[in-house]
């Protein structure tokens, strides 16, 4: 199969791997997020690969323990990357990662962990994943896709000589492919709201996007509770008020009869890498212990309000560009 081919129909499944035949200013990656039923441990694992502007790639499993505020990056030769083009599923050294199971083999973590009963994003005719219609707008600086909003975990890991039991506990995955990480955004997720006897996830993200010599402000909301996602996005035609201050940022965002309202308290951060052109060049701060409030209303009524732990929350950037009190 030729590397077109490939490309089109990765287009119709965002989880899957969407470099075929790229060489230079290329990037991918997938986010993981895992954490344990007691909540004595919450870290992700990005695994991905980078590709310059000069050709020069290398391939990379990125892990932020957001328990201690640390960060880790381990770096590949390219030829260590091998995704699969006909599902997700993406080697990276000894390490495997899908939406069925992950296998760690780091030198500060290794274990199983089983993802049971996944939450894909649901596919529309002519929105195939969080994007909607902007999944077929070629050249974007930055794609991203949400490949799991809320499942269940199983099995366990070895980190740094203590053994964490895995079983009951909760994670999410989402990715990013594309030239360069936005010029500022602002992103946050949890799946560890009051009542865990509901199934209720949070992403928020909101982004300076390049487009056609300018550039306009772009969001995604999703919220998924007991099987119903509720959706506040740029294209479809949703609006956003947002505000900070030095220990809080405020987002609403409005779509016809629905309406959120989002707090979200900072937490201590860890460094990752970020990429430039390709290239894992930039450096950006994630908290794995930030705290969120939402409220979410319908027509007046309120569906949901509550609080979300362990949340994971990004502010990069100049993001004075993003807010609209300014």
């Amino acid at each position: 199969m030729n590397n077109k081919l490939k490309r089109w129909k990765a287009l119709w499944h965002p989880d899957r791997y969407h470099g075929w035949g790229r060489t230079k200013s290329y990037f991918e990656g997938w986010y993981f997020k895992m954490v344990n039923a007691d909540e004595s441990l919450a870290f992700s694992l990005i695994p991905g690969i980078s590709m310059d502007a000069h050709g020069v790639s290398h391939a990379f499993i990125q892990m932020i323990d957001g328990t201690e505020g640390k960060a880790y990056y381990e770096r590949y030769d390219a030829s260590a990357f091998a995704p699969r083009e006909d599902r997700f599923e993406v080697r990276v050294g000894q390490s495997r990662f899908s939406d069925q199971e992950i296998i760690i083999d780091l030198p500060q973590i290794k274990g199983h962990i089983k993802i049971v009963n996944p939450t894909p994003w649901p596919s529309e005719l002519g929105a195939p994943g969080v994007m909607g219609w902007y999944s077929f707008v070629p050249m974007m600086q930055c794609y991203h896709g949400v490949v799991s909003l809320d499942h269940k975990l199983s099995g366990g890991v070895n980190y740094k000589g203590t053994d964490y039991n895995f079983d009951g506990g909760i994670g999410y995955i989402e990715k990013d492919w594309g030239t360069s990480f936005p010029k500022c955004w602002i992103w946050m997720q949890s799946n560890h709201f009051d009542k865990l006897d509901r199934s209720v996830s949070l992403m928020a993200s909101v982004a300076h996007i390049p487009w056609m010599g300018r550039y306009f402000i772009g969001f995604l909301v999703a919220m998924w509770i007991d099987d119903r996602l509720y959706k506040f996005t740029t294209y479809t035609g949703a609006k956003m008020t947002s505000s900070l201050d030095d220990d809080h940022v405020y987002l609403q965002f409005k779509q016809g009869r629905k309406h959120i309202e989002i707090t979200a308290k900072r937490g201590p951060t860890a460094e990752l890498i970020s990429p430039i052109v390709g290239e894992m060049a930039g450096k950006v701060n994630e908290s794995l212990a930030a705290v969120l409030h939402v409220k979410l209303m319908e027509g007046g009524n309120v569906i949901y309000e509550g609080n979300g732990r362990n949340a994971g929350l990004e502010v990069a950037g100049d993001v004075s560009i993003l807010l609209t009190d300014q």
